[in-house]
């Protein structure tokens, strides 16, 4: 049972975004361990190469294009993944947007979108897939907040804001979905070496502060997203329902000393 709680095989999984940055990190993860992985992602020609890497290492896998914000779109990538492959076990929410502005600088216009693909993109997803993950008494739901889901950030309130919402979600689809054999969980990743931190990784004195920061002294690879993602996918978290795991390093349960930036 030891060797087996981790496998996936047989399973069908969807990520979100997942052409680029953790994304393409988790759908690569997700398939080593045996799932069949449904690609999705706004960049076509991301996703035609990441689907390109998989067929190379014989992995099973869809591509589609999907903008997380359009419901109509939304609906129809669901159904056509479910359609294709017989079912819908694992949703692993990652598609989403930073916006790094001074809150009074920050229009309604651009709070809304990112609320639409972080959020309700979110939200869109899970109802969508639910109803397929119930006919088989089975699911996985993983939604990426972020430490920003823990803790605040000035010049970040848009993103904060979306990634605590992440965390109610999450909250509130393991008490809903839980009934129906569907599990809801949210993962926190600190400071990762990825495109989207790339303006950030430029700043020595930042990317140093970080460092003094963390209790492990140091950003986090990609690679290290994988565990947590299998583990939270696979038989071995059956009982683990509504949980937020924080994957920082230890970041945001500490407080600085002196010297240790701010």
């Amino acid at each position: 049972m030891t060797q087996n709680v981790f496998d996936l095989s047989g399973k069908v999984a969807i990520v979100t975004g997942s052409a680029g940055g953790l994304g393409k990190t988790i759908a690569k993860a997700l398939a080593e361990a045996g799932a069949t992985v449904a690609l999705t992602d706004i960049n076509t020609d991301a996703l035609d190469e990441q689907k390109a890497n998989f067929e190379a290492n014989g992995w099973e896998c869809s591509a589609n294009r999907l903008d997380v914000a359009n419901e109509t779109e939304r609906k129809a990538v669901v159904d056509e993944i479910a359609s294709r492959f017989g079912r819908i076990d694992i949703l692993v929410n990652n598609a989403g947007v930073i916006l790094r502005k001074p809150a009074a600088e920050t229009t309604d216009s651009e709070f809304t979108n990112l609320l639409s693909i972080n959020l309700v993109g979110l939200f869109g997803m899970t109802t969508a897939v639910s109803g397929h993950m119930a006919k088989n008494g089975y699911g996985r739901i993983i939604s990426l907040s972020s430490i920003m889901g823990h803790i605040g950030r000035a010049g970040q309130a848009t993103y904060v804001a979306a990634k605590h919402g992440v965390v109610g979600l999450t909250k509130s689809f393991a008490a809903e979905y839980g009934p129906l054999g569907i599990t809801s969980n949210a993962i926190g990743p600190g400071y990762f070496r990825t495109d989207m931190n790339a303006e950030l990784l430029k700043d020595e004195q930042f990317v140093q502060s970080v460092e003094l920061r963390t209790p492990l002294r140091r950003w986090a690879d990609p690679d290290e997203i994988a565990g947590p993602i299998v583990f939270l996918s696979a038989p071995a978290s059956s009982f683990v329902n509504g949980q937020f795991l924080m994957i920082d390093g230890g970041l945001a349960v500490t407080v600085p000393a002196p010297g240790q930036g701010s």
